[in-house]
Parts: structure tokens; C-alpha cells; sequence
């Protein structure tokens, strides 16, 4: 009892993090472009890597030097962790890149969320090699997802007013950088659960690892970029804050993942929990931030409910991986003991 509260606080830590994460780094950057109406993409992107290397790198390494924790590092627990740590900042990236081509939080985080539990429930299949267990259910589970996430997109109040309907260019563009979060995005849970079960259940360890990925792709690589390719923006306080405070949000999410497995969640039904709740969030929160909580159509809110609950069916009914079943042995009889020989 007292582990799954604490499960049910980690996951709904991530949940409201996450949730909150798209409309906050969406102010972000646009506090740092230079046009009204544009949106700034590689300082954004850094402020986000400098927050995940504070809070993913700087303190968890203060804390294993003077307090310690159990498990240890790994070479395979490591690789894997920087792997999950890659997904995660080639998501955020690709959340950026979403963002700069006309996408809105109500609707981007919503198909996200909705499309990131597929892919993370078939990579968790395919790792526990129950592939071919997949039941009709689950499948109907994929698709209401799908279903629900093209509602979302149709009904969604930003498509309506016409902001980037008429740009095909930016309308692919939108659907590529979507469909690069879902699938960096949906794996990450299954790769930071491998690498944190390769460091004997390290809470902290694994989380060095994703933020030192972080700083690596959202710092030192945009940093080498904007020189030979510049962008109209600069640093500004609104923005920066904004966008650290993304960074925040997206870190200690990160947090409560690894919080949740150490205490005995399974990636299985952990990330489309998270998945499902998040876009809640996101909804509520995005709208009343623009003031669109009156502009939310029937139709939008009933894609919304639908993808949530194809996250949830997917979650029930997803194959689960299992210990070997036990064998009978049969008990082998009692040897007497040898008696001792006689003194010759």
C-alpha cells in the first residue's frame, strides 16, 4: 500500500510537469524572437538543456557525493540511460520545431501524448517478446487513439481561426516534428526503466545520464549551430525564464519517472497513465492561458476523452512480460551419509 502511493505521487508529479511543459516552453519562445508572431527554436532549446543539466546532473551528483545511494554504475545501465536521455532531448527538440511552424500546445501535446503510449507499448511488447499475444482489444485500443488524435487536430480552436491551415509547408512540417516526439517520446520509458534496472534500481544515476544527453544535444550542439546559421532571437529575461522553467518542468517530470519505477511501477502501464493524464493538463491549462477554455468545441474535448481512453485500453490490455513459468523437478532421494572407514 504504501509503495503504490508512492507511485500514484510520482507519476501524477510527472503528469503535472509534463502537462504544463508545452504552453510554458511555447512562451518561451516567444519571448526570445525578434518578430511579433515568430517563435525563436535553438535558445529556447538551450535553456532547456541548461535547466536538465542543473536539475538532472549538478544536484544529483551533490547528492550521490554526499549521501550515496544504492546501486551503482554500469557500462550497459549508462549507455542505455544517455540512450533515453537522447530520445528525450531529440523530443523536445522536435517540440521546438512543432511549436516554430504555427503548432499550438492545445492541440500538439495532446497527439503526442495520445500517439506516445503506442509506440511505448509496443517497444515494452517487443522487449518482453509477447509480440504475438496482441489480443483484438488492445488493437481496438490503438485505434481509438489514432481516431481520437485526428478529432483533436480537426476540432482543435487554433485550426478553426485559420492560423496555419492555408501553409501545406508548415502542415508537414507539424506532422513530422509531432510524429519524431512520438516516437522518441514513447521510448523513452522502456529505455531509462532498462538502464535504471542495469544500475540496480539507482534513482539518481540514470538521471545524470539523461541530463548530461540533454546538455550535450540542447547545449553544446546549438551553441556550435547558431554561429554558422543564425536565428532571428535573442535571449530575453521573459524568455528565458519561460523557457528554463520549461526545462524545470520537463526535468522533474523526467524525476518522477525514474521515482516511479524505483518504486516498483512497470513501464507497461506507468507511461500510457502518464499519457493519458497529461494532455488533461495540457488542455485545461493552455486553454485558460489563452482564454480559450469558451472556444473548446464538443467535438475537440470528445477526441481528447477518446485518446485518453485508448491510452487507457491499451494500458489494460497490452500483453505482459512474466517470469518463466516454474518447472516441476522431481526430488532426488536422500543419500545416506558415507559411513567412516574402518582403520586399516
Amino acid at each position: 500500500m504504501r509503495n503504490l502511493l508512492f507511485i500514484t505521487a510520482s507519476f501524477g508529479l510527472t503528469i503535472l510537469c509534463w502537462g504544463i511543459y508545452g504552453p510554458v516552453l511555447h512562451w518561451g519562445q516567444e519571448g526570445m524572437a525578434n518578430t511579433v508572431g515568430e517563435y525563436a527554436r535553438l535558445r529556447p532549446f538551450v535553456c532547456v538543456g541548461l535547466a536538465y543539466f542543473l536539475i538532472g546532473v549538478v544536484i544529483p551528483i551533490i547528492w550521490l557525493v554526499t549521501r550515496g545511494e544504492k546501486g551503482h554504475w554500469t557500462t550497459s545501465g549508462t549507455l542505455l540511460s544517455l540512450a533515453a536521455g537522447v530520445l528525450g532531448a531529440v523530443g523536445a527538440l522536435g517540440i521546438i520545431l512543432a511549436f516554430n511552424s504555427g503548432g499550438k500546445p492545445v492541440y500538439v501535446m495532446p497527439l503526442v501524448f495520445g500517439g506516445a503510449p503506442v509506440v511505448n507499448a509496443f517497444l515494452t511488447i517487443y522487449l518482453v517478446h509477447k509480440v504475438k499475444e496482441i489480443g483484438p482489444l488492445f488493437l481496438t485500443g490503438l485505434i481509438m487513439v489514432a481516431l481520437g488524435a485526428v478529432i483533436v487536430l480537426v476540432f482543435a480552436p487554433t485550426v478553426k481561426s485559420g492560423e496555419w491551415t492555408n501553409d501545406p509547408v508548415k502542415w508537414a512540417i507539424q506532422l513530422a516534428s509531432i510524429a519524431l516526439v512520438i516516437v522518441c517520446w514513447g521510448s523513452y520509458g522502456p529505455v531509462l526503466h532498462k538502464g535504471q534496472a542495469g544500475m540496480q534500481q539507482s534513482r539518481l544515476r540514470p538521471l545524470v545520464c539523461v541530463g548530461l544527453a540533454y546538455f550535450a544535444i540542447a547545449v553544446v550542439v546549438p551553441n556550435m549551430l547558431l554561429p554558422m546559421w543564425p536565428e532571428e532571437s535573442s535571449y530575453t529575461m521573459g524568455g528565458s525564464f519561460w523557457s528554463l522553467a520549461a526545462g524545470a518542468a520537463g526535468a522533474i517530470g523526467a524525476l518522477g519517472v525514474i521515482l516511479t519505477f524505483n518504486f516498483g511501477g512497470k513501464p507497461i502501464y506507468v507511461m500510457p497513465l502518464i499519457f493519458g493524464g497529461a494532455p488533461v493538463v495540457n488542455t485545461i491549462f493552455s486553454a485558460a492561458s489563452r482564454g480559450d477554455l469558451q472556444h473548446l468545441q464538443p467535438m475537440f474535448l470528445a477526441g481528447l476523452i477518446l485518446v485518453i481512453a485508448g491510452a487507457a485500453v491499451v494500458l489494460v490490455f497490452a500483453p505482459r512480460g512474466g517470469p518463466p513459468p516454474k518447472t516441476k523437478t522431481k526430488a532426488e532421494p536422500a543419500v545416506p551419509p558415507k559411513e567412516p572407514a574402518a582403520d586399516q
